[in-house]
């Protein structure tokens, strides 16, 4: 079997790696003619750790970022609302990290090139269009080159070629107000010094963790600022790379100074500011056609809330490996994949619509919109415990389910 991936971003190279590791030939075509470790912080969740770890990765995944030691909530006065031990100290198997998007991205590559060969990864190479009969599937690239496989993986994002032509009425990603601007900046550790933390509402939030380990002790620290508008507002194409400016957004956060964290200060040491509106899109009825799926943010782009874009995008990876391993049709393995991951994905896309686990942010400034004295007598623990539990139910990372699960390392495929 031969599958062709468009697109080298983390779902397309956690699909190429998987693949290989199953024994299966696969080719990568990714639109970029060079790949830079571009973008800003994102958390590998432990489900998406237990997946990297099975393909060897975790060691050159934890040396790359942290280690996340808790997640936190606290409200706009600096209030904590709750807070939960995560990864190993939560009792997973494996880590939850948080890493710099691109070096996660090129530890993936360099992996990649490694074990399927450099003549395996083909860079300048846009999708264009496609065709496909009852005996394979031809990529047609951009620049008039083509190539030949069994399957079609279309890995290649929110503005996928492959979804395009499937759904050509579906217009753009759907923005309904949020605008994210996002950053890094060096700063000292604050709380564990390995913390997660999500402060504010739904109206205006920060979210602030480390990412990486400076030599002098502080740490590179991610960090994003939103602010929601009027959904009516125009706004731009998001792209990550895009330049924000900080007198935008600065003074909703300018008196949000605390003893454990000074949110002005970080925002104005920041390296560089992007800016994007938050977006999704509706989930679809469908993502196999014939000899092709979708994959990642091309089948179920997701807000970044909750910690899950990157981590259910190696999920998918997975997921498509061991049933083309495991079924000698390869559509019909491609429909396997999708029975499992699309319902899924579809759920976990609407509770990120409804704010997922943040939501005790809101809830705890709607009760208590002056501060509290105790949490306790305003939003009672077993309450802000089970939406944490429900969230990692619903995601696919409850303690206990996930260590327990087996595995979905895909077998050697026969020749």
């Amino acid at each position: 079997m031969r599958v062709i991936i468009a697109g080298g971003g983390i779902g397309g190279l956690a699909t190429a790696l998987s693949l290989h590791q199953a024994g299966i030939d696969v080719h990568v075509f990714e639109q970029a003619r060079e790949v830079r470790p571009l973008g800003v912080g994102i958390n590998l969740l432990p489900h998406a750790m237990r997946e990297l770890t099975d393909l060897g990765l975790q060691d050159r995944i934890v040396a790359a970022g942290i280690a996340t030691r808790e997640l936190a909530y606290a409200n706009r006065l600096g209030q904590m609302i709750w807070s939960e031990p995560r990864g190993r100290l939560a009792g997973y198997d494996w880590p939850q990290v948080s890493i710099h998007r691109g070096r996660l991205h090129l530890a993936l590559l360099a992996a990649a090139q490694e074990r399927l060969g450099m003549d395996r990864i083909h860079l300048g190479a846009s999708m264009a269009e496609f065709e496909q009969d009852d005996t394979g599937v031809t990529l047609r690239l951009a620049d008039g080159r083509s190539a030949r496989g069994d399957v079609l993986v279309a890995a290649d994002g929110i503005h996928s070629v492959a979804r395009g032509i499937f759904y050509p009425d579906e217009g753009p990603p759907i923005w309904k107000g949020p605008i994210l601007w996002r950053a890094t900046s060096i700063s000292p550790p604050f709380l564990t010094g390995a913390t997660m933390v999500g402060i504010g509402n739904r109206d205006v939030k920060f979210v602030v963790y480390p990412i990486a380990d400076e030599p002098d002790g502080r740490k590179l620290t991610n960090w994003i600022a939103e602010i929601r508008v009027p959904a009516d507002q125009t706004w731009k194409r998001e792209d990550w790379n895009r330049p924000g400016r900080i007198e935008d957004f600065l003074h909703a956060f300018e008196d949000w100074r605390f003893p454990w964290l000074d949110v002005p200060a970080l925002i104005r040491s920041a390296h560089s500011v992007y800016e994007f509106p938050m977006v999704d899109r509706d989930p679809l009825p469908r993502w196999t056609h014939g000899r092709v799926t979708l994959l990642g943010d091309a089948a179920h782009p997701l807000y970044p809330i909750g910690s899950n874009g990157a981590s259910q995008s190696i999920l998918d990876a997975r997921t498509l490996a061991l049933h083309l391993a495991t079924n000698p049709d390869p559509v019909a393995g491609l429909h396997a994949y999708e029975a499992i991951r699309r319902p899924a994905t579809a759920a976990l896309l609407h509770a990120t619509r409804g704010d997922g686990p943040d939501l005790v942010l809101d809830m705890a400034e709607e009760r208590a919109p002056k501060g509290f004295t105790d949490i306790e007598t305003v939003f009672p623990h077993t309450e802000r415990a089970e939406i944490a539990a429900h969230y990692k139910r619903l995601a696919g990372f409850e303690p206990a389910t996930l260590n327990a699960r087996p595995s979905l390392n895909p077998p050697r495929r026969a020749a």
